[in-house]
């Protein structure tokens, strides 16, 4: 059985000034929702991960609104809600035990960030034993600071992130492929 994983969709990770000057793919959350659409509509298996920060700085702290849901992707009231701390979506939490006691052993994985919660995630999820696919549009990454000072862009950390999950960790295709797969 396949289950959709929506990593970190929250309105905290629209806030660029946190997080750097500049984010990649701009159009993540809206490939979240079209794979969101068709999961409800065959009534597959979806989990909302929500990171709970525990800066309270971050946006993404209980107290702030960026902590809410994107709108594209906001949870329904029967779609289970995992809230976490850390980078990984299995790390205190029960998402492992959740998955494997509906019997899932594929993951669609999507969501913010592509070099933060998502490689922690995909590579657990992995390691765990889960077959995962990665849909690479619907993610994205914010531009860094290299240890030589230089800005690497938005668009460099999101390739490179991706290019370190693919294959060994992950299938990794894009928005249309998998929604022409899902359709078959």
């Amino acid at each position: 059985m396949t289950a959709l994983l929506l990593i970190d969709i929250q309105q905290g990770l629209q806030e660029m000034e946190f997080y750097g000057t500049e984010r990649s793919n701009p159009h993540a959350e809206a490939n979240c929702s079209k794979i969101l659409t068709v999961f409800r509509q065959k009534k597959w298996p979806i989990f909302h991960v929500q990171h709970c920060s525990t800066n309270p700085e971050s946006p993404l702290h209980p107290s702030k609104a960026g902590n809410d849901f994107h709108p594209l992707v906001k949870p329904l009231d029967n779609e289970p809600i995992i809230p976490k701390n850390v980078n990984s979506a299995f790390i205190g939490t029960d998402l492992e035990t959740r998955l494997k006691s509906e019997k899932i052993n594929d993951l669609i994985i999507v969501g913010l960030t592509v070099e933060h919660c998502i490689s922690t995630s995909v590579r657990m999820a992995a390691n765990l034993g889960f077959n995962v696919t990665l849909i690479s549009d619907s993610t994205a990454a914010f531009d860094k600071i290299g240890v030589d000072g230089k800005r690497l862009s938005a668009d460099i950390i999101h390739d490179a992130a991706l290019a370190n999950l693919k294959d060994e960790f992950a299938k990794v295709m894009n928005t249309t492929t998998l929604l022409k797969e899902l359709a078959d």
